[in-house]
């Protein structure tokens, strides 16, 4: 241990201190029974806290190269966590926040089996116990902020929401009420019940507030403006150069270019899916045509899981057929999204945190909701038919989002391990996914390539929608009539894509941007290694990408070792990957 590390490691055990609930996601377990303090004094000691930890990290200066970038990763963190607290202020004017933070709370304390049951239902007990209080500093913050007052669609959200904290809250009773024969249960039983009772009226007084009180009064729409977007982003992608100017003009070229690649394999594939019918003139028509008949084979809704657990068969198959990355055996489980997480996309990977070890992954596929018509369900349904799913499959799981975490919750720094960017996340999935075409997977099935090439192109138009939505104020049939004209998305999927643009912001375009990274990277490493091997050539033997990826063969370069070298540092920002890999 070096001085650093030792700094790093203080550092690191006053945070998880100071966030109770995000050291119960990494895997420490001391403080399971706490909620972190999100009143006005909770925010001068978080405040106090960051200042301090970026002048200690500011002054140390002698440190080897894998110890600055540690150091610069826990400085941006430390960036990051003070604009939200001094600028963005999101708990001023986010509702949906609140439960997302209550959610989380409680849903990875009978998730995971990390202890025996009596040791997780006692810290669920202290954590609804201390609910109310949570509760209590969420009404004093819910009243906007300078210019910026409460969102009105996402106090509906949340609202929408919150039976998902009662749904957890039915779920701990549940579990010890199963547990008959367990003394230890039955003992924790009388003080979880008095427990759940209190926050149950807690949650109902809140609900009470935000229908009443905060959505009569929630004028606002959620977008940052111009200059706060750009702000955020900076942030959110560890990165000056990543500006959202820089980014939006990348995907308006990416835009035409995939759309391009669209319209020739349409071409191709429209006497195969539309046999008999003459190939229309419009480019948008033919597209559609054979997008339309492929979308028509899809599973019914309640089958969505067995689907994607056979995909995840035989997706590893052909990684070790290929021998193209390493894969485990740690657990995974395909299952539905909770309740209180169904907000934001279609699917999403719950990872365990890297300080403890054999708990499960959860792949969580949203189902479509309860409220919708069936016009409404079979478009969704279209939009993840049998090949989009196959590629969901593959961004989420293998070797996408959590073969990555795995890989990453084996890094020795503990710096890395804690702190993963988005950026690196998203782009690992979507850049990876282009990886299993190019080396094949599915080559059988040319309908495959046309709806990746559809799933590459729902990366793109998120970031469009992200930097226009926020700012340049682009609308509802605007943002909708782009990703459904323009990106070949049913109209189900497009609005809510729109409405998660708005209860989000940058997160979208880390997609996109993070893939175009990850090819950057890439480009660089196969140069280098045709410099090396001595190949007449130089680095003119890697081509430039006809559309994103698609090099070829270069001398030297060996997938297996390249993407694993990319997953093995945690998930730091690019401009961190940068320096590991290349410097």
């Amino acid at each position: 241990m070096t001085d650093f590390s030792d700094r790093a490691a203080a550092f690191i055990a006053e945070l998880f201190e100071l966030e109770p609930t995000f050291a119960t996601a990494l895997g420490e377990h001391a403080y399971d029974d706490r909620w972190p303090d999100r009143s006005v004094g909770g925010r001068e000691a978080r405040k106090a806290f960051t200042d301090r930890w970026l002048d200690a990290f500011g002054a140390m200066t002698d440190l080897s190269p894998d110890e600055a970038i540690d150091r610069d990763l826990l400085v941006g963190e430390l960036e990051a966590a003070r604009f939200d607290d001094l600028v963005l202020r999101e708990d001023a004017w986010d509702p949906l926040g609140w439960i997302y933070l209550l959610g989380d709370g409680l849903f990875t304390l009978q998730a995971r089996e990390f202890a025996p049951l009596a040791d997780r239902l006692r810290s669920t007990a202290g954590r609804l116990e201390g609910l109310p209080a949570v509760l209590d500093a969420a009404r004093a913050s819910l009243r906007g902020t300078g210019d910026r007052p409460v969102a009105r669609l996402h106090t509906e959200t949340a609202l929408e929401r919150l039976p998902g904290i009662e749904e957890l809250i039915a779920d701990a009773l549940t579990a010890a009420g199963n547990a008959d024969t367990d003394p230890a249960v039955a003992a924790i039983r009388p003080r979880l019940a008095t427990a759940a009772a209190a926050a149950r009226t807690a949650i109902e007084d809140f609900e009470a507030h935000l229908r009443d009180v905060v959505l009569p009064a929630s004028e606002g729409e959620g977008r940052l403006g111009r200059e706060l977007f750009a702000a955020k982003m900076r942030h959110t992608m560890r990165s000056d150069a990543l500006t959202p100017e820089r980014i939006l003009a990348e995907a308006e070229r990416g835009y035409v270019a995939v759309r391009a690649e669209l319209v020739r394999l349409a071409r191709d594939l429209w006497p195969t899916w539309r046999t008999g019918e003459p190939a229309p003139a419009s480019e948008d028509a033919l597209v559609r045509g054979v997008l339309d008949a492929i979308a028509a084979q899809h599973p019914a809704g309640n089958d969505l899981l067995d689907f994607c657990r056979g995909e995840l068969g035989e997706i590893e198959a052909f990684c070790r057929q290929r021998d193209l990355i390493g894969l485990t055996d740690e657990p995974l489980e395909i299952q539905w999204t909770p309740v209180f997480m169904r907000s934001f996309s279609g699917a999403m990977l719950i990872s365990p945190g890297p300080l403890e070890e054999g708990q499960k992954t959860f792949f969580a596929i949203t189902p479509t909701p309860d409220g919708w018509t069936d016009a409404q369900r079979e478009s969704y349904l279209r939009e993840d038919n049998d090949r989009m799913l196959r590629l969901l499959t593959i961004h989420e799981a293998v070797p996408g989002h959590y073969l990555q975490a795995v890989y990453a919750n084996r890094v020795e720094s503990l710096p890395r391990a804690v702190f993963g960017s988005g950026l690196f996340h998203e782009g690992w999935a979507v850049y990876v996914t282009q990886v299993m075409m190019d080396v094949g997977y599915g080559a059988d099935d040319p309908a495959l390539l046309l709806v990746h090439w559809k799933f590459y192109l729902r990366s793109i138009t998120n970031a469009i929608i992200d930097a226009r939505i926020h700012g340049d104020g682009m609308t509802e049939e605007e943002a909708v009539r782009l990703m459904v004209e323009g990106g070949f998305q049913e109209e189900a999927e497009a609005r809510a894509k729109y409405d998660r643009a708005r209860l989000t912001s940058t997160q979208l375009s880390t997609y996109f941007t993070g893939s175009l990274e990850m090819w950057d990277i890439e480009r660089e490493v196969r140069r280098r290694a045709a410099i090396e091997s001595g190949d007449p050539r130089g680095a003119d033997a890697v081509p430039g990408p006809r559309v994103v990826g698609g090099f070829g063969e270069t001398p030297a370069f060996d997938y297996r070792r390249h993407l694993e070298s990319v997953i093995s540092h945690g998930a730091p920002p690019t401009s961190l990957l940068r320096r590991i890999l290349l410097a």
